[in-house]
């Protein structure tokens, strides 16, 4: 009886289901922290001790204390949701811009640095985004905006919910 992880994107948190048949296999069940909530597969991790883990050069977030990673994280969500998505201030996105790349420290490209500074003087996001490009990651243009909003998101490490259910009682037929 196979335990499958999924991840919802909405709410951050990873649950477990247990299949007590293999007809739930492709199957993706409801998100039990709210019905519209999309669900994502996942591989399910497993334990590594000591130094056997690998960092990665492209991960800019590696290396760097998660205690630390945690804190920040959690500030700049509370400070993000005060921010007007549609008419973002710009010193204070530069403010919260300015705090991860602290915490990156030297893995910060020059052209972050500088949109950086640029926004903590009231430059136009917009006007970066077409001096810069759009900086998205090639899927469509979330903007200055949304980027730091997806780093932000993708730096947290998700929330494990530690309930076991069961597949058949979140699947819809």
């Amino acid at each position: 009886m196979p335990i499958y992880e999924f991840y919802c994107p909405q709410n951050n948190k990873l649950y477990q289901f247990l299949a007590r048949s293999l007809a739930y296999r492709d199957a993706v069940p409801v998100c039990p922290d709210g019905p519209d909530f999309a669900m994502e597969r996942r591989v399910s991790s497993f334990a590594v001790i000591g130094k056997a883990k690998e960092e990665s050069d492209n991960d800019p977030f590696a290396g760097i204390d998660e205690s630390k990673m945690d804190s920040l994280m959690a500030d700049m969500e509370s400070g993000m949701s005060s921010l007007d998505s549609d008419n973002p201030d710009p010193r204070q996105l530069g403010h919260f811009m300015r705090k991860m790349t602290d915490l990156m420290g030297d893995k910060v490209p020059p052209e972050m640095r500088e949109i950086v500074r640029r926004l903590e003087a009231g430059e136009d996001p917009e006007k970066l985004e077409s001096d810069f490009g759009d900086l998205d990651d090639g899927t469509g243009g979330d903007g200055l905006f949304g980027q730091v909003k997806k780093i932000m998101h993708g730096a947290r490490r998700p929330v494990r919910d530690p309930k076991l259910y069961e597949m058949k009682d979140w699947v819809k037929e």
